[in-house]
């Protein structure tokens, strides 16, 4: 059993990491090869983008620091100044998206070439950190998705979640 959560902790952890390093180097190398696509390569685009690495980052952050805690043979729950560290976090990601929020207008307003792709980095984001902080959107095996079904389609915290409330009590 601690073989198969340890395993799962893993993928998540380099499944979240090569995300965020795939993205970036995919991004570079279409932009460098694809001229065409610079002028839609605007502020906003690049500001979410940012964003949207730093949240995967997080993410593959906290995956790798269970997983590490449950190689040890500890229990998994985050410790105090790791909690403290993702509570800063999310204040953090709350800022960056509310000045995410006001570029959005401001690009949507000067009708910017790299609104339409800035909007979906910027949606990207949101849910992937709606999905860490708040709810649990991914679900990966189709016995978690039954379960979901059977639930009549109630929405579970994510663990990152259960974790912070955990220690606001």
């Amino acid at each position: 059993m601690i073989k198969k959560v340890q395993r799962r902790l893993w993928n998540l952890f380099t499944g979240e990491l090569t995300a965020a390093l795939l993205f970036a180097l995919l991004w570079g190398w279409f932009s460098a090869q694809h001229n065409w696509v610079n002028p839609y390569l605007t502020g906003f685009p690049l500001y979410m983008f940012i964003v949207l690495e730093l949240i995967l980052l997080q993410g593959s952050l906290y995956w790798y620091l269970k997983w590490r805690k449950t190689r040890l043979g500890l229990y998994s729950s985050l410790n105090r100044k790791q909690i403290h560290l993702f509570t800063i976090f999310n204040w953090a990601n709350l800022g960056l998206i509310t000045i995410g929020s006001i570029l959005l207008i401001i690009h949507l307003l000067a009708q910017s070439k790299g609104v339409y792709w800035g909007c979906f980095l910027f949606a990207f984001a949101i849910i992937e950190y709606i999905n860490y902080y708040y709810i649990r959107l991914s679900y990966l095996s189709a016995e978690e998705i039954s379960k979901w079904w059977a639930q009549e389609n109630k929405w579970q915290p994510s663990i990152l979640a259960r974790e912070l409330n955990r220690r606001k009590k």
